[in-house]
């Protein structure tokens, strides 16, 4: 006589990873060339001064300075500037 339940596969034991996006840097920081600093889907925010893009559209500081956000256009974009001094 078997002790064991039948072993049926079992249909949950499946999860993503986090993704962990969400701004790095905020207003006011002080950033080095390379700190990235916003991770996201898409184009929340969009590339300023002294900032670039990535292929996955994570913004990244392209000098030294003072990160600054900034709605601006007509379509009241959200900008990310880096502001060198």
């Amino acid at each position: 006589m078997a002790h064991k339940k039948a072993g049926g596969s079992t249909r949950n034991g499946r999860d993503s990873n986090p993704k962990y996006l969400g701004v790095k840097r905020f207003g006011g920081e002080q950033v080095m060339s390379g700190n990235i600093l916003v991770r996201q889907r898409g184009t929340r925010f969009h590339a300023g001064d002294n900032v670039g893009t990535g292929r996955d559209h994570t913004l990244f500081a392209v000098a030294d300075g003072t990160v600054k956000f900034v709605e601006k256009g007509s379509k009241k974009r959200r900008y990310v500037n880096v502001v060198t001094s």
